[in-house]
């Protein structure tokens, strides 16, 4: 499939540039291009330089081949009958963190073996007929240099899946939140409970977050070309943004929730005891059902934002179910401080929650380093293209918002030709951005391991 769909963007490449015709081969014993008459003979030594190109390729895509033994992995992997099996935890433990190393290896083997044979295939323009037009330019020309089309059919299914959930995910939010808020402000009116209002203030808060969340995922998504120009880049560092401006919103607005709670228990505070309407019960028994409903789903989706959202769920449902229990029971009991300090316990909870979900999106929008896991794989990824280098000088992954940005200094001998080390650099940093958790990679070349990093310290 793989195949079929390389050759299709191919043709389709060809047949843009020349409409008379689909995709030509050289004819090497004849010297031409194809079998049109019009178009100018090759030279023999054109003809044994595109011979000796070939065969370096070939050369290279072998050696990427041949360098792991896939079966040979596999035997070291525990299924979930041996998991079960193991009784020692530490030990299944061990086995279960072994197959997901393994899970990471066979993604980078996938990768590796299904991009770079376009990546090398796109390397080195030629143009056929000398008339200064560059007519073979590749597979990543005729795709504009994305990379997720060369991919097995399955992973491009996966990664679609992954985002449409992620849509879906964002879109329910937004509409159950506009309902929730909508209940939750008509059952405030009829109450004076300090614990209702903190739950209407934090279903107001849940709007503003999905919104945020919702057009910075739009925005992120936009392919124009004028902010192309604006951001060479891409946006994708505006989702960490956007959470970390709400993480803000709803620390600053819960601390006035918690001085409004604290002025109630002093003496010269309201000592009447709050009493819910039904109005009020159902509004907060339905978030607790619908919002518990949204984050089982939401959390079985791996992003940052959607983790964020089912964050939110998760502390809707505590805090609902909170505060609908202290209100009730001090009503019932007739003890009048039991809801501001419900309140005040609640608040508390919330601004130290988002507080840690606000500092670690600041510490990855600072270059936080990548975690072990994620580390590891390029790692592998790197040690996968150790038959066509000479070593590695230094590999360093870190956060540039939520995705990684990957730094390669790719040791090789002096004497290499420039053709093969930039057909080699550019295929690790094609492959290495095929991979999802990596936004963007950069891959130097340096011929001795004594000399300097490469960076400016005092810009670190």
């Amino acid at each position: 499939m793989v195949a079929s769909r390389r050759r299709e963007l191919i043709s389709n490449g060809s047949s843009k540039a020349d409409p008379d015709h689909t995709y030509k081969h050289l004819d090497l014993e004849s010297g031409s291009y194809g079998h049109d008459s019009h178009l100018r003979k090759f030279r023999f030594r054109d003809v044994v330089d595109a011979t000796m190109d070939q065969k370096h390729l070939r050369e290279m895509k072998q050696k990427l081949l041949n360098s792991v033994d896939h079966k040979g992995l596999e035997k070291f992997r525990q299924n979930e009958k041996e998991l079960k099996a193991i009784q020692n935890k530490k030990l299944r433990a061990f086995y279960e963190e072994q197959n997901r190393r393994l899970d990471d290896w066979l993604e980078v083997d996938m990768v590796v073996t299904t991009l770079a044979d376009d990546v090398l295939d796109s390397m080195g323009p030629r143009d056929l007929d000398h008339d200064g037009v560059a007519e073979d330019r590749g597979p990543l020309h005729t795709s504009e240099g994305t990379v997720e089309c060369f991919l097995p059919d399955e992973e491009i299914e996966k990664r679609r899946k992954a985002d449409r959930n992620v849509r879906w995910a964002i879109n329910i939010n937004v509409i159950v939140n506009i309902l929730l808020l909508a209940a939750k402000g008509i059952a405030a009116i009829y109450s004076s409970s300090l614990s209702l209002i903190a739950s209407l203030v934090d279903s107001a808060l849940d709007l503003l977050c999905t919104l945020i969340i919702w057009s910075t995922n739009k925005l992120v998504g936009w392919r124009l070309t004028r902010l192309k120009k604006k951001f060479p880049v891409g946006r994708r560092r505006l989702e960490p943004i956007g959470i970390l401006v709400f993480s803000i919103i709803m620390v600053v607005s819960f601390i006035q929730i918690l001085q409004e709670s604290v002025q109630k228990l002093l003496p010269s505070g309201d000592h009447t005891t709050a009493e819910l309407p039904p109005m009020a019960i159902f509004s907060m028994v339905s978030t607790i059902v619908v919002k518990g409903i949204i984050g089982l789903g939401c959390m079985r989706v791996k992003t940052t934002q959607v983790r964020a959202l089912a964050q939110d769920c998760k502390t809707d449902v505590y805090f609902n179910t909170l505060s609908l229990l202290f209100p009730l029971i001090g009503n019932k009991l007739d003890v009048w401080w039991l809801d501001p300090v419900g309140a005040t316990i609640l608040s508390l909870y919330i601004i130290y929650d988002w507080a840690g979900t606000c500092i670690e999106n600041i510490v990855k929008l600072t270059g936080e380093a990548a975690d072990d896991r994620t580390a590891r794989k390029m790692l592998y990824m790197a040690y996968r293209f150790s038959p066509l280098v000479g070593g590695y000088k230094s590999i360093k992954a870190y956060h540039a918002g939520d995705g990684v940005w990957v730094e390669v200094d790719v040791l090789m001998d002096e004497k290499t030709p420039l053709k093969e080390a930039h057909d080699v650099a550019e295929t690790i940093q094609y492959c290495m951005e095929g991979l999802k958790e990596v936004d963007r990679a950069f891959v130097t070349m340096d011929y001795t391991s004594q000399g300097p990093t490469g960076h400016a310290t005092e810009n670190e």
